[in-house]
């Protein structure tokens, strides 16, 4: 039996093995377990009873998980998207004064066109068309990305009035403590030690907590309190004209989002093939729009893949076991989430760091003294990290490539669908600049 769960998840082919596979799940859930703790605290501001949505933020996350690691065999963990919950909250619910459960539906209704344009291989097509040179600086742009919320999580870098972003109080121990992991980290992945960033992680919480730099408040959860936010969306009210918008912009933001992500940790796992293109993709978009489906059911935001999945293949993970294991874990986090905050940042900082400079390593996939490849390549990659959004920045690369190769008559016909998503691009952002 354990032989053909092996097959199937092709663990000889892919050079793996059930250690490494848990190593690496627990290692996504550990730089991932802070979303059941945030999640339920910015959904909490809609009014959302936040019992309910700690239980919903795991078993999302959990049913994704799992679902992207038996169907699409792919390590790539799931839960309900940061930025996007802030969305939800703060711009639909309160700016807008949109109820909660309206919003709930107008996820579903973004979760049900995710799966029409999945069955009809219109997101296969729209992946397709990016070219494979914005794909390597997506994966860099995110590894960018990462790293800078390791540094902010970390200390190291802090918000600054004059300059935007300055560097943090270094006698600080919580970042003192960070620098020792990113150190610790690093020794054991360069002497080639198996489970180096987890190793790194739980050597750091130990030593947080023999410090005291803990603080750590128990917060409610278990299946009984569901019940608060479980199937009380409002389909109805969400399908209302002047509410359309909400449905796009969710469906805008997690299409590219998602995509991104996607091409990032694939990239990073050596899972893409020679001619760019990703095995068993319609998988893993079907369970990408089925967890928001799901997610928005349970009662919590858009649900989508996370990037700190590199951080498990990055210790090793290779097959759809890791996300699976990480499921496990947040299932047991349902009835464990008084605990999931034991984990400072500072012991997860340092691994979201490595990562990130890990990730970089795509960037030399890119002929940076073309500029028809080169300035549209830069900015995907830095407009990431400058405007926290992965979206953002797929699209500057996506407006630059058809621009300048229209402007100097490099058209191709065959790339029709790359300049129509580069004008659906411009429009959003000239659309939402006005409003």
């Amino acid at each position: 039996m354990l032989k053909r769960i092996e097959a199937y998840f092709e663990f000889s082919r892919l050079g793996t093995n059930w250690r490494t596979e848990i190593l690496a799940g627990v290692t996504t859930f550990l730089t991932m377990a802070y979303i059941v703790l945030v999640n339920p605290a910015i959904l909490a501001e809609a009014g959302m009873p936040l019992a309910a949505v700690t239980a919903a933020t795991c078993l999302s996350a959990a049913f994704a998980s799992i679902l992207m690691g038996v169907y699409a065999r792919y390590p790539i963990a799931l839960a309900p998207g940061m930025g996007l919950n802030a969305y939800f909250t703060y711009s639909v619910c309160i700016k807008m004064h949109v109820p909660w459960q309206t919003a709930l539906g107008a996820v579903f209704l973004s979760g049900v066109i995710f799966l029409a344009l999945t069955a009809g291989g219109i997101r296969q097509l729209i992946l397709k068309a990016i070219p494979h040179e914005l794909y390597a600086a997506v994966a860099g742009g995110i590894g960018l990305f990462i790293a800078f919320i390791g540094f902010q999580h970390a200390g190291l870098v802090v918000a600054d009035k004059a300059t935007i972003v300055g560097l943090g109080n270094l006698r600080n121990p919580v970042t003192g403590l960070a620098v020792f992991g990113l150190i610790l980290m690093v020794v054991l992945e360069a002497r080639k030690v198996r489970g180096s960033i987890l190793i790194g992680v739980l050597s750091t919480t130990a030593l947080a907590w023999a410090f005291g730099l803990v603080h750590w408040t128990p917060s409610p959860g278990g299946f009984s309190s569901l019940a608060g936010t479980a199937f009380k969306l409002d389909i109805r009210g969400a399908l209302n004209k002047s509410l359309l918008e909400i449905v796009f912009v969710f469906f805008f933001v997690e299409l590219f989002d998602n995509l991104g992500t996607l091409v990032a940790v694939t990239k990073r796992a050596g899972l893409i093939e020679a001619d760019h293109t990703i095995p068993r993709l319609s998988r893993i978009l079907f369970a990408d729009a089925t967890a928001t489906i799901f997610g928005s059911l349970t009662g919590t935001s858009t649900v989508t893949s996370y990037v700190e999945s590199s951080a498990g293949v990055a210790a090793g993970g290779r097959s759809g076991v890791t996300a699976i294991v990480t499921g496990l874990l947040f299932l047991g986090a349902i009835g464990a989430a008084p605990f999931v905050g034991i984990v400072p940042a500072a012991a997860t900082a340092p691994a979201l760091i490595l990562v990130g400079s890990m990730m970089l390593a795509t960037v030399k996939e890119i002929d940076w003294l073309d500029p028809l490849v080169g300035v549209p390549a830069f900015l995907t990659l830095v407009m990431i990290p400058f405007t926290y959004s992965i979206a953002n920045g797929l699209g500057f690369g996506m407006i630059s490539w058809a621009a300048i190769h229209l402007a100097t008559g490099r058209f191709r016909r065959q790339d029709w669908l790359l300049y129509l998503l580069a004008a659906i691009f411009l429009f959003r952002f000239v659309y939402l600049t006005v409003g």
